[in-house]
């Protein structure tokens, strides 16, 4: 499946049981040996009293994360067409608590992402004798970076996971790939993090490209719209709601603070069935 090009491998975890494992996730979405794929979800039974599911998101390099929010939208797809369940909305239960996501008549999923959060603790970064400034209501952070002359300018958001966004004048030839992973990978960062690039456009859309921790740059990234879509609106830059574009289709995103709504198309590519461990061969 794909949520904006965003793709997935998506496995029921209810009619059968499935270990996943980092080497398995990274057997599946190896683009070579296995189908191939920025993420691997698994529907599996959630242990919240209020949860209908439990959603799981593994990266294509073995790790587990909290949350992806193309991924949701095509969770709650493949549970509709799957006949799991008829409910609609589904609660879903993800690692930081439950998510609410809706499927449209038109064919769209509305996913409740829950609230933000905007501390440097909240999305586990060291601030010790960095410099920052007041931007709307944003604290703007100045990370440095061995590529650059001068530092980056970051806004911290986490949405279930960590995201760090900053301001680009053309996203079509922001670098993306050389500071990508730099952000990524930043020591400042315990848990990692997203990192986005946003390019305004007006004061109700945004250009964006998101080089996705455990996975890279993806043609899409559903919380990664959300960290940029909050932070532009926090900087004083953009107005609720939010058109963004991404490399692979167009969101949108509805922050009614505290909760934010993130809203997209999920699409089936094709079904089938795998022998998980005949491709662990190649890992």
């Amino acid at each position: 499946m794909h949520g904006a090009g965003n793709d997935f491998i998506v496995l029921d975890g209810i009619r059968q049981p499935i270990e996943m494992t980092p080497q398995r996730a990274r057997a599946l979405a190896d683009r070579h040996f296995g189908i191939g794929a920025d993420q691997i979800l698994l529907v599996d039974t959630p242990s919240h009293p209020d949860a209908d599911f439990r959603y799981r998101v593994f990266n294509s390099d073995g790790s587990e994360v909290e949350h992806c929010g193309n991924g949701a939208r095509c969770f709650v797809r493949f549970i509709h067409e799957q006949g799991l369940s008829k409910r609609n909305p589904l609660k879903a239960e993800i690692q930081t608590g439950l998510i609410v996501l809706t499927e449209t008549d038109n064919g769209e999923v509305i996913v409740n992402m829950g609230q933000t959060r905007f501390t440097p603790a909240d999305v586990h970064f060291d601030t010790s004798a960095l410099s920052n400034e007041t931007q709307g209501e944003d604290t703007v952070w100045q990370l440095p970076l061995t590529a650059c002359a001068s530092p980056v300018r970051i806004s911290l958001v986490a949405i279930s996971n960590p995201h760090a966004v900053q301001v680009v004048e053309n996203i079509a030839t922001a670098p993306v790939a050389e500071l990508g992973p730099l952000i990524e990978s930043h020591p400042r960062f315990a848990q990692r993090v997203n990192a986005g690039f946003m390019e305004v456009v007006d004061r109700h859309t945004i250009k964006l490209r998101v080089y996705e921790r455990g996975a890279g740059e993806t043609l899409s990234c559903g919380t990664g719209a959300c960290a940029a879509a909050v932070a532009g609106i926090r900087r004083g830059l953009l107005d609720n709601p939010v058109t963004v574009h991404t490399r692979g289709g167009t969101l949108t995103i509805d922050w009614a603070n505290p909760d934010l709504y993130m809203t997209g198309p999920a699409t089936t590519v094709f079904t089938g069935r795998v022998d998980i461990d005949k491709l662990t061969q190649h890992d």
